[in-house]
């Protein structure tokens, strides 16, 4: 069946293909719903590939899932129907157990930290790299904020305000084992079931960034949102290995000056919407927003860290965020 869809989506991106001069090449981007920074990114991505080759490179845009979700889009950029995506480094985990390390608890202490660590090629070449074989590569980053808690009822403001409570996470095992260090009981759900799950009492709080509240709506069966911080997932930018080579040495350059500028102006616009994300969540939804003290937090879950030693290749490459940061 994946063959099947697959060939029936190959088909349809071509037919769909807006008219371009002969000299052309078309880059297919695709993405699947996505927050408003990303989107305007995205299509700034766009423009900037196409400025700066003067033409010779056009992008034409699938947005908002018309081509499938960001597993799909994945195996679409495998099969070089997709030539750009941009996808959860969370899903990459099982492309490339590299991407693993971005789940780990507490990794950063703050965003310039993070951010000194995601523009380090030396850190990111190689897990970029790490699905080459696959027939796609990584060739930049997004901001995707940070996951913090958010509760129905009394806010977390010290770690025993956890204990027991029913918390929302993604499904990932490292999710569920920090979720558990921390003294909560997770339950892995898919976010469309969280807001009506949050106002039965079925989940005592969930895990998310900012914008949860607002476009999820989750703000109003929520109102209290805890700054602990404990992942920060980039999304990251794939491309098909046959668009790779399908450009010329120079094209190749232009590309990559592209990519560095959409990652700067969508750390910006991820910075500006999460202000007026927060804004519109105290005054539509009450919410409450809390610093607190993340030290008995981040100490909980070295056991998390003292497991990494059975995973040489995920243990080297936390050593060296380790040394970038």
């Amino acid at each position: 069946m994946k063959i099947i869809r697959t060939v029936l989506l190959f088909l349809f991106s071509f037919t769909f293909l807006p008219p371009t001069t002969s000299a052309a090449t078309v880059l297919r981007l695709a993405y699947a719903e996505n927050s408003q920074p990303v989107k305007d990114a995205l299509r700034f991505l766009g423009s900037q590939i196409e400025a700066n080759t003067a033409g010779e490179v056009k992008v034409v845009y699938f947005p908002d899932g018309q081509l499938g979700g960001e597993r799909e889009l994945v195996e679409l950029t495998q099969a070089g129907v997709v030539d750009i995506t941009k996808v959860s480094s969370g899903l990459m985990e099982s492309f490339s157990p590299l991407y693993g390390v971005f789940s780990l608890p507490y990794l950063f202490a703050n965003k310039e930290e993070y951010y000194r660590v995601m523009d380090n090629e030396k850190v990111m070449g190689p897990v970029y790299q790490s699905t080459a074989a696959q027939g796609f590569v990584g060739v930049g980053w997004y901001d995707s904020g940070a996951r913090s808690f958010y509760m129905s009822k009394a806010p977390v403001r010290r770690i025993e305000d956890l204990q027991g409570k029913k918390i929302r996470v993604m499904q990932s095992e490292t999710a569920i084992r920090t979720l558990k260090l921390l003294g909560a009981s997770p339950i892995a759900m898919s976010q469309a079931e969280v807001y009506t799950s949050l106002q039965q009492g079925i989940l005592d709080g969930a895990e998310n960034n900012e914008f949860a509240l607002t476009i999820a709506r989750h703000g109003e069966v929520a109102h209290f949102y805890t700054y602990d911080m404990h992942t920060r997932i980039p999304d990251i930018l794939l491309m098909s290995s046959l668009a790779v080579e399908k450009l010329t040495p120079g094209q190749q350059k232009a590309v990559d000056e592209a990519v560095k500028a959409s990652i700067e102006f969508e750390k910006a616009a991820w910075d500006a919407e999460i202000e007026k994300t927060k804004r519109e969540a105290v005054d539509k939804f009450n919410v409450e927003f809390f610093d607190i003290d993340k030290r008995p937090f981040q100490q909980a879950v070295q056991p998390i860290y003292a497991e990494l030693k059975n995973s040489p290749q995920l243990d080297a490459l936390y050593q060296t965020i380790q040394a970038a940061k």
